[in-house]
Parts: C-alpha cells; sequence; structure tokens
C-alpha cells in the first residue's frame, strides 16, 4: 500500500484539495457557500454554512493517509477545530498546519513534497 500524501490550501471562500504523487498531482476545489461574518460578539470569525463547508473537505481528505493544512487565513486553524469536534480519523492524519499565502498550483505541490522529506521520521540505527 503506497502512502497518499495529501493537502489542503483553505481559506473562508474555497478550498483546494491536492492529491500529491511522485510523478504529479491532481487538484479539486470546493467553494465555501455565501458567508457573511455575524455582527455580535460571541459569533465573531463565524460563517454561515462552515461547518458543512469543512465537512466536505474532510471527507475529500478520507483516501489520504498524511495531510498538510495551509493556507493565508484563520480557516485552516477552523478546519483543524471542525475536524477535533466532528472527525477524529481525518484529524489523526494531519502532520502538519502550515501558513501560505497564494501559490501557484506547482508550487503548493513541490512544497508538500519538500515538507514531507523534512520532516519524515528518520530511522533509528
Amino acid at each position: 500500500m503506497t502512502t497518499r500524501i495529501a493537502a489542503v490550501w483553505i481559506d473562508h471562500k474555497e478550498a483546494k484539495l491536492f492529491h500529491i504523487e511522485p510523478e504529479g498531482f491532481d487538484v479539486r476545489t470546493i467553494a465555501a457557500p455565501y458567508h457573511y461574518v455575524a455582527r455580535k460578539a460571541d459569533e465573531q470569525g463565524r460563517h454561515a454554512g462552515s461547518a458543512d463547508y469543512y465537512q466536505l473537505v474532510a471527507d475529500a481528505l478520507k483516501d489520504a493517509s498524511d495531510i498538510l493544512v495551509v493556507g493565508p487565513s484563520s480557516a485552516k486553524l477552523d478546519f483543524i477545530r471542525h475536524l477535533h469536534k466532528h472527525n477524529h480519523v481525518i484529524e489523526a492524519k494531519v502532520r502538519g498546519v502550515e501558513t501560505l499565502d497564494h501559490p501557484s498550483d506547482k508550487q503548493l505541490a513541490a512544497y508538500v513534497r519538500h515538507y514531507f522529506v523534512e520532516h519524515q521520521p528518520h530511522a533509528s540505527t
């Protein structure tokens, strides 16, 4: 069984899911539902439909064995919180969370490959 590496670049507007293979990668985009920021202090930062959005993203990552979550905003942390509350199986596959602005698809795929090479557990001698 081969390790299937995945990354998700996520913000509050869309998520780009990358499945990385040695010879290439494929990308799928999931658009977030229309959202608004609530005016009440206890709802600041929450977006309408975000739980459904985060669940769609989690479902799209179910075949991955190692996941890197990246993005420019707080959505990546909101996604991790969603996994912590609702999807422990996917949460256990997350190997890192990194802040990245808006790389091209090729730049992100290269970053993910490098990240997993750098963060592999080293075999003890």
